[in-house]
């Protein structure tokens, strides 16, 4: 399997420590257009249902708070 292959995999497993992991090996340029083909991919046509659903849920996993922003209680 390619980088590119395993990226992918990685980032539409619906596993968000798949997700966080691929994310943290992109550049700020690179995850500007990762994000915004997640974004297209959840939301136009043209794109399996399954595919929309993972991209849907990538995209909520990079929207998360992460841990340092969560408040100790």
């Amino acid at each position: 399997m390619s980088w590119l292959e395993e990226f992918w995999s990685d980032m539409l497993s619906e596993e968000p420590l798949r997700i966080i992991a691929a994310w943290l090996t992109l550049d700020a340029e690179s995850q500007i257009s990762v994000r915004a083909h997640l974004q297209e991919m959840a939301t136009e046509d043209g794109w399996a249902a399954s595919q929309r659903e993972s991209a849907q849920t990538a995209l909520s996993v990079l929207d998360a708070p992460s841990d340092s922003e969560v408040p100790n209680g």
